[in-house]
C-alpha cells in the first residue's frame, strides 16, 4: 500500500454534552456533528492528529474500495437528499459506476464533494448497540482507533 492509498472511516459515537469547546471544533471540522455520521478521510498528519485530539468521541479504522462503495450506494446522498446510483455516477464523473468511484476515492483521485456527494454518511445506530461508549477499544469499549474492525461496526449500521 501507498501512503496516501489509506482511508479512514471515522465514526461518530457520543453525543455533544459537556465536550470541551476544542474537541467540539474538532468534531466541526470533521463534520461530525451527530451521533452515527461517518466520514471517510485520508491518512495525513493533519487528520491523524484531529482524529486524536477527539479519540474520546469518535471511533475510525482503515477502509477498502469494496466497503467504501457498499457506504456510498446505501448511504451516499447526493446534495439535495436523492441516493447515488451507478447511473448518477456515469453522468456526472469519469467513471461508470460506485465501484470504480470507490477506488478512486481510496487512491484520492477524486474527492465526493467533486461529484456533489454529501461527504458525511449518516447512519443507523449500530444493531446490537455499541460495546461501551465510554471506554477504548483496548479496554473493551467502542472508541478510538479499531483498525480494519471498523468494518464490522460500520456493516452493523448500514
Amino acid at each position: 500500500l501507498l501512503i496516501g492509498d489509506i482511508m479512514f472511516l471515522v465514526i461518530r459515537v457520543r453525543g455533544t454534552t459537556g465536550v470541551i469547546q476544542d474537541i467540539a471544533d474538532t468534531l466541526d471540522m470533521l463534520r461530525l456533528n451527530r451521533i452515527s455520521h461517518a466520514v471517510v478521510v485520508e491518512e495525513n498528519p493533519s487528520y491523524k492528529g484531529m482524529l486524536q485530539k477527539a479519540k474520546d468521541y469518535i471511533t475510525w479504522g482503515e477502509i477498502d474500495a469494496e466497503f467504501l462503495s457498499q457506504v456510498i450506494a446505501k448511504r451516499g446522498r447526493i446534495v439535495g437528499g436523492e441516493k447515488v446510483t451507478d447511473e448518477y455516477v456515469a453522468e456526472n464523473s469519469d467513471y461508470k459506476n460506485i465501484d470504480e468511484l470507490a477506488e478512486a476515492i481510496i487512491k484520492s483521485e477524486v474527492k465526493l464533494a467533486d461529484l456533489n456527494i454529501k461527504p458525511v454518511f449518516r447512519l443507523h445506530p449500530p444493531r446490537k448497540g455499541y460495546e461501551d461508549i465510554r471506554l477504548s477499544i483496548q479496554e473493551g469499549g467502542s472508541l478510538g482507533y479499531r483498525g480494519e474492525n471498523i468494518v464490522e461496526l460500520a456493516k452493523r449500521m448500514l
